[in-house]
């Protein structure tokens, strides 16, 4: 998000961006590199906040908008969720001194009353900041991350699908459910597979569609419980790939029931591809999708049967066909384009009534 927004606001501003490291390449933003303790690794949080605020507070900036935990800022982009309810309810394990430091950091943040609004990419994530820290609501706004609509736009979709199938041993009357991500017990591939092979228990007699995932894991124990469920032949595990792109424009339907994501930006390329999403209302992309319009949310703590009920109903062409249509419209609405725009308006908001309308930014860790 923060690389994407710097490239389009530096149309418009002078950017300065400050992080431990960055992709080189010609760009028209300034950046800065900040330094940071490694070891002990507690100390990796607090090292690069305070680095940070000292090198930021020597230079003479309008406005320093951060994508990570440091001391001293005027607007923050929050993309996780408070990092002790990650550790403690997500991750469910007890605080280390380095998520104790994060801790640290990130309160003395949030907390700093310099800080003019903070800007949660969902209503999942101002959700969890509410609960954690007091917050009051005119400083908090929203600012879901967009997706790049070229990237599909520029590419031949039938070629893309007639490829990717044939590499895969897909037909072309296949309908393909795309699954993409890593870390695949958090994203729920468990409950897709179930859900899947429970569309034969409820009633679906047409042969079951082909399950598509994309991403880095270990896909044996899945391979194991596909097999038990009696649908290996219909999973497909593709790994890593450099043309995530093609694998939509193959793929008929998106499916993520994660157990928590603070917005799911594959959730948007999905949609960007066409493709109506079945996706958990724990996933903060959840606000863009109208439900039976753009796509179907899962209710909390879903099971099997309501994700293979959905399933079903988007085995009708004519469903996935409107659906996918509405999603891409979705998608347009949301490219970078409009969400630089958006947030320049939030800028010159913040900065209204100084003399010198120059701007700067300080940015997070790694590459912006």
């Amino acid at each position: 998000m923060a690389f994407q927004l710097c490239e389009r606001l530096a149309a418009m501003f002078d950017i300065h961006v400050f992080a431990r490291k960055w992709d080189h390449g010609p760009s028209r933003v300034t950046f800065h590199k900040v330094p940071m303790i490694h070891f002990p690794r507690w100390l990796q949080p607090i090292s690069f906040a305070g680095f940070a605020q000292r090198k930021i507070h020597n230079m003479a900036f309008d406005l320093v908008h951060s994508h990570e935990r440091i001391f001293c800022m005027d607007l923050m982009t929050f993309h996780g969720i408070p990092h002790q309810t990650w550790v403690r309810d997500m991750r469910q394990k007890s605080l280390s001194g380095f998520d104790r430091a994060t801790c640290w950091a990130e309160k003395k943040g949030i907390e700093n009353p310099a800080l003019k609004m903070i800007l949660p990419v969902s209503t999942l994530v101002k959700k969890e900041l509410s609960r954690h820290y007091a917050i009051s609501e005119d400083r908090v706004s929203v600012v879901h991350p967009g997706v790049s609509i070229e990237r599909f736009s520029r590419l031949n979709a039938r070629f893309c699908r007639e490829r990717i199938r044939a590499r895969h041993g897909f037909s072309a009357s296949d309908v393909v459910v795309c699954f993409v991500g890593m870390n695949f017990e958090i994203k729920r591939l468990d409950l897709t597979l179930q859900a899947i092979a429970g569309m034969r228990r409820d009633g679906f007699t047409p042969p079951l569609p082909r399950l598509l995932i994309v991403g880095k894991g270990d896909p044996g124990p899945y391979l194991k419980m596909a097999g038990d469920l009696g649908i290996s032949d219909r999973v497909v595990f593709a790994g890593v790939t450099d043309e995530v792109e093609a694998y939509y424009l193959a793929s008929d339907l998106f499916v993520m029931p994660s157990r928590m994501d603070t917005f799911g930006l594959v959730v948007l390329e999905a949609m960007a591809a066409g493709l109506p999403v079945v996706i958990s209302s724990n996933v903060g992309a959840a606000d863009l999708v109208t439900h039976g319009h753009s796509g179907f949310i899962l209710p909390e703590n879903p099971s099997d049967r309501d994700m293979a009920a959905f399933l079903i109903r988007l085995m009708n062409p004519e469903v996935r066909r409107a659906m996918g249509e509405a999603a891409r419209q979705v998608a347009e609405n949301h490219d970078w384009d409009k969400v630089a725009d958006k947030m320049a308006e939030i800028y010159r908001t913040l900065i209204a009534g100084q003399k010198n309308t120059t701007l700067k930014l300080s940015q997070g860790q790694e590459n912006p």
